[in-house]
């Protein structure tokens, strides 16, 4: 137990770091929050103006997503296989919760598109990468960002699950798919603007 509740600790913390927050107002003196959606993340960055702070923070807050998950791994190092599983599922999920509700934003964070996609990078990288390619594929077709995310979001566990046979059971296998779902639920007034046909477009 001690175990676990370091990784959650260790995950929670890297994942309430505010890149796209903090590289807007480090670098332009403005805080992020108070332009377009309000959001801290990589495309609310680029949408501001800032495409190379956009770019970064997309790569930053991917790199602590993979990095919660590196140090589960790390930290169980001579544990069973079923342990090593559980403990880099769980830093997924609550590295993706820190992003989402950060504790030095008042719990008021990011979306963790990009979180996610660093966390299947290092769970499945295959299935990232395959999911990457359908949200460029989206974009490109549609210029909507949010759809992209959630039809990323919504096919990303199947294909970790079909690409890594046998290495999740019911409950581990359930909670990849909580970390989309986390995601998806995060786009809950995308999905509405989609519907209504009032999203923005990229």
């Amino acid at each position: 137990m001690p175990l676990y509740l370091i990784v959650v600790i260790v995950a929670y913390l890297l994942g309430s770091i505010p890149f796209g927050f903090l590289l807007v107002w480090l670098v332009r003196k403005e805080d992020i929050r108070a332009k377009g959606s309000g959001n801290i993340g990589a495309t609310n960055v680029l949408r501001s103006g800032a495409k190379g702070l956009g770019v970064l923070t997309f790569v930053l807050d991917g790199s602590k997503g993979y990095a919660a998950v590196a140090v589960a791994y790390f930290l169980s190092r001579g544990k069973d296989a079923t342990t090593v599983t559980y403990l880099a599922i769980v830093a997924g999920l609550f590295v993706i919760l820190g992003h989402m509700f950060p504790v030095w934003l008042h719990f008021k964070g990011g979306k963790g598109v990009a979180t996610a996609f660093g966390v299947f990078l290092a769970l499945c990288p295959l299935a990232a990468l395959s999911a990457f390619v359908l949200w460029l594929a989206v974009v490109a077709l549609t210029r909507y960002v949010s759809l992209a995310s959630i039809l990323a979001a919504v096919v990303l566990p199947f294909l970790t699950l079909w690409l890594s046979p046998g290495r999740y059971g019911y409950v581990s296998g359930a909670a990849v798919f909580v970390c989309c779902w986390m995601v998806i639920v995060k786009h809950r007034q995308n999905i509405v603007r989609l519907v209504q046909g009032t999203e923005h477009r990229f």
